[in-house]
């Protein structure tokens, strides 16, 4: 009977399949890295457009709470809510028209008027950094709102 040596049949075989199994967990471990970057940048993303959303429906706020409406010019308003957060808030006049049917007890033709006005926030948030320069992870958003403010008539002129 012959006997066979295990040891001289395998030449090198444990190398070769460590190598294998290092270079599977490997590729694997930079898919995850991959993966983790790609979902942080976009939390990030999501996170400074929030941010420019609140700053923007806080220049609405501000806006008319300040009760500057001029129906001759538009009325600006730029603030920095924060360091990171710039808000430039327009207040534009449209038109006036007579206030419907009976309302305020007054009707039609009773020498008040309904002043319409359209107000638009633009808001930005810059990233931390140096000087706040603009980088792909910039934000911003607008709002529009449409009210109307009720007063006298003015004379035709």
């Amino acid at each position: 009977m012959k006997t066979t040596n295990l040891r001289n049949t395998q030449c090198g075989a444990a190398l070769i399949v460590s190598l294998v199994l290092l270079i599977v967990v490997t590729v694997l471990a930079i898919s995850g890295m991959n993966t983790a970057t790609t979902e942080l940048a976009m939390a990030r993303n999501d996170q400074s457009y929030e941010s420019a959303f609140q700053a923007a429906e806080t220049g609405l706020e501000i806006a008319l709470a300040q009760g500057r409406f001029s129906t001759q010019l538009p009325t600006v308003v730029v603030q920095d809510l924060t360091e990171f957060d710039t808000v430039t808030t327009v207040t534009d006049f449209e038109r006036s028209t007579q206030v419907p049917d009976r309302a305020f007890s007054l009707g039609i033709g009773a020498g008040i008027a309904a002043y319409h006005f359209v107000v638009t926030s633009t808001a930005s948030s810059k990233p931390a950094g140096v000087g706040g320069a603009a980088t792909d992870r910039d934000a911003t958003a607008t709002h529009s709102q449409a009210f109307y403010v009720v007063g006298p008539e003015a004379p035709i002129l």
